[in-house]
């Protein structure tokens, strides 16, 4: 069975890497699929100051619950099985520490996400994630 990590950020790439794994799923027989979301761990002493470690963690769940959104409501539309979750720390780290950790066979994510920066070229988690992930890595455009 073909297990399918899928990073998404709310990005418009993110959400075409969401389309595209419906419309393999759909000429495929047992895909698994797990959307995940990644959000900074936010443990600059600067804004401990003015947070607690609940406040944070709760605006993190919060806001990895937004980026999710758009992407549950896609999947949920085609009526494609997935499970979800929020991870926190770095990014592209993380993703390959999941996707290894879980046994996925692939991950497929967007090119570019969220960053105004990162829209100039490949983006930098793409990038990481290819170079640092021992399983086959589909970026979509």
């Amino acid at each position: 069975m073909l297990k399918i990590l899928l990073p998404v950020d709310g990005s418009d790439n993110a959400l075409r890497a969401i389309d595209y794994v419906i419309s393999l799923a759909a000429q495929l027989k047992g895909m698994a699929l797990h959307i995940i979301t990644v959000r900074d761990a936010m443990d600059s002493p600067q804004l401990h100051r003015f947070w607690t470690q609940e406040q944070i963690h709760a605006f993190q769940q919060e806001s990895g619950r937004a980026l999710l959104d758009a992407a549950r409501q896609r999947l949920d539309k085609s009526g494609l099985p997935y499970t979800s979750n929020i991870a926190i720390g770095d990014i592209a780290e993380s993703i390959v520490k999941y996707a290894h950790d879980q046994q996925y066979t692939m991950i497929i994510m967007g090119t570019r996400g969220m960053g105004a920066i990162a829209s100039l070229m490949l983006g930098s988690v793409a990038t990481k994630v290819v170079h640092l992930a021992k399983i086959p890595v589909m970026l979509v455009k």
